[in-house]
């Protein structure tokens, strides 16, 4: 009895590898596979990689659709439980505005000083149109699906938007004669981020894939070419990430910028593996509650943020990506081209959907500007690269935003806020504490998640 006892204690206290470790491994797996590949022309080590990284998007891609309708079902009928939800919606809606602008002028300056385009190599033959292209007209008609089914079935992310939209302010309208359709909505939604809580376990093995793939097909010849541009991503989604979020945060929420990142880190390293803002969802809710954030604001701000609120996909990146590529082109850009470019990046935001890949909403902005479409066919080889750390600032964006409106509005638990910790990922599903210490210490702000 006392053997089994002992051996019980000592299986117990093997510790845990944390998921950020188990991330850095994947990472650190899939460069040195790659690197093996591409060096050796390993066809079936590349091969292998590339399925690996393909089924592990395939597997979030797979729970987007309904997750996104359920999600914002829920997260609309959810408001009529919170004081003020219209001035709550409002200031969500202002504050992706604001940040957006903020940027979208970051990645003009950046543009501006370091002359992406310039002395890379690369020519207008270079690239090539895309398949489909981003317009005005095709983006405001394409938000009312001509059916119920295809939006599904074709993953089209903005016109399950506009039907869930439809569907849960007819629920607030209809109150108690709609509670059946709810409770099952709510139940869906629960299966379906359980659901996506095991994919999500699988992000090491993705992530191994995916890099050790990008590094086996591109090579880093290729990722030389677009030096600069590549340089020019990362500092502008890091100054935005750690320099525009915490400043928000210290001077219009009066919280610790530090504590954020503490508690905000595993939503922003699954999205920098991911790639997926809709797929990271279930955490960056997770990660928002603990922060503070009450459960009934953060189940709209989240999801709603999820779809339409993109700083690295639809700010940052179109707007380095339109200078990078009207100097390949050898066109110049008037004053009035970097308005337009705001413009779009703050109205046009929700074309990015929450997907990986950032192609409509940059096809969008060149149309708009009249630039050359082919010029999307020069970023498609380096896109997953720059797309990690796009999502990540996206993520931290959709945390950031609910904290901000949660102070205005004195609704935030800052007491949750001080005492959030790093999580990482439970095999049940739930948002575990980093270590044994940690989680002695988390356990009254884990309640208030």
């Amino acid at each position: 009895m006392s053997t089994s006892s002992e051996t019980s204690a000592k299986t117990s206290r093997i510790p845990r590898v944390p998921f950020w470790a188990q991330i850095l491994l994947g990472l650190v797996l899939g460069v040195l596979l790659g690197w093996i590949a591409k060096s050796g022309d390993v066809s079936w080590l590349v091969t292998t990689l590339g399925k690996i990284g393909e089924l592990f998007v395939q597997l979030l891609k797979l729970a987007v659709a309904p997750l996104v309708f359920f999600a914002i079902v829920v997260s609309i009928t959810n408001l009529r439980q919170v004081n003020n939800a219209a001035r709550l919606a409002t200031r969500t809606l202002l504050w992706f505005m604001i940040t957006s602008l903020i940027a979208v002028a970051i990645g003009m300056a950046i543009g501006l000083l370091t002359n992406p385009g310039s002395g890379t190599g690369l020519t207008p033959a270079d690239g090539s149109k895309p398949d489909h292209a981003g317009t005005w007209i095709d983006f405001l008609t394409g938000i009312i699906p001509t059916n119920i089914i295809t939006p599904f079935t074709d993953l089209q992310v903005l016109q399950i938007v506009f039907m869930a939209a439809v569907v849960g302010i007819a629920a607030l309208q209809l109150g108690e004669k709609a509670e059946p359709v709810l409770k099952i909505s709510r139940s869906a939604l629960e299966l379906l981020q359980k659901a996506l809580w095991w994919v999500i376990r699988l992000a090491p093995l993705g992530t191994l894939g995916l890099i050790g793939n990008a590094i086996a097909t591109y090579g880093w010849n290729l990722i030389g070419k677009y030096a600069t541009f590549t340089v020019d991503i990362y500092v502008g989604c890091a100054l935005v990430m750690f320099g525009v979020y915490p400043l928000l945060l210290a001077t219009v929420a009066k919280v610790n910028p530090l504590q954020f990142f503490r508690g905000a880190w595993p939503a922003i390293q699954l999205a920098f593996v991911s790639r997926s803002s809709v797929g990271t969802m279930p955490v960056t809710q997770k990660v928002t509650e603990r922060l503070g954030v009450p459960k009934e604001y953060a189940s709209f701000a989240v999801p709603f943020g999820s779809t339409t609120k993109m700083d690295g996909c639809a700010s940052i990146y179109p707007a380095l990506a339109a200078i990078f590529i009207a100097q390949i082109f050898d066109v110049h850009l008037s004053i009035a081209d970097y308005v337009l470019i705001a413009f779009v990046s703050v109205i046009g935001s929700a074309a990015t959907a929450g997907l990986t890949g950032a192609t409509v909403m940059l096809t969008l902005t060149l149309s708009t500007l009249g630039l050359p479409l082919a010029g999307v066919g020069l970023l498609m080889a380096i896109d997953p690269i720059l797309d990690m750390m796009r999502t990540a600032t996206n993520v931290a964006g959709q945390v950031v935003v609910p904290i901000l409106v949660s102070a205005k509005e004195k609704i935030l638990d800052r007491d949750a806020y001080t005492r959030a910790t790093s999580i990482s990922i439970g095999d049940d599903g739930t948002a575990a504490a980093a270590d044994e210490a940690e989680q002695k210490v988390a356990v009254p702000a884990t309640a208030a998640g």
